[in-house]
């Protein structure tokens, strides 16, 4: 019987961020990717005629996505954010990737999420006692993600 092949670790400081398939800059860190399920209960009665509660998964929930980088004089985030504030749904939904990638910089792991849209864009935080580079926060709601192969 051979031993099974360990599998290290990947660091989680190197990913890429895709848009429609474009690469939209680099990002400081990345939060949110999962879901969940709500639990629906209901009480019934088994074989032997004893009370049990029974509990179902119900809706699914993705969570957002929240994006933080460094502002720049990049306008994408913000050109797209304003067509949510201006209603233009149909121009704002896209599709996504979130590729992280080992320290050669080859893709090892990859998510893809659909319909997202910008729900929420905060702009930097000022403080002229400071020397922190300023950040942008992008949160980003999605209707699914899924784990698919690193570079396909």
């Amino acid at each position: 019987m051979t031993a099974p092949t360990r599998k290290d670790p990947l660091v989680a400081a190197y990913f890429s961020v895709q848009f429609d398939n474009k690469v939209v800059g680099a990002f400081r860190e990345c939060t949110g990717l999962g879901s969940e399920s709500q639990v629906v209960e209901y009480r019934a009665t088994d074989a032997k005629g004893r009370a049990v509660l029974i509990r179902e998964p119900g809706t699914m929930k993705y969570n957002d996505i929240v994006l933080k980088r460094g502002i720049t004089n990049d306008m994408d985030m913000w050109t797209w954010r304003q067509q949510v504030e201006e209603g233009n749904m149909d121009e704002a939904r896209r599709s996504g990737t979130i590729t992280l990638h080992n320290q050669k910089g080859e893709p090892v792991a990859a998510w893809t999420f659909e319909r997202a849209w910008p729900s929420k864009l905060n702009g930097p935080t000022y403080d002229a006692k400071s020397n922190e580079v300023a950040i942008e926060e992008l949160t980003i709601t999605h209707e699914g993600y899924k784990r698919v192969p690193a570079g396909g």
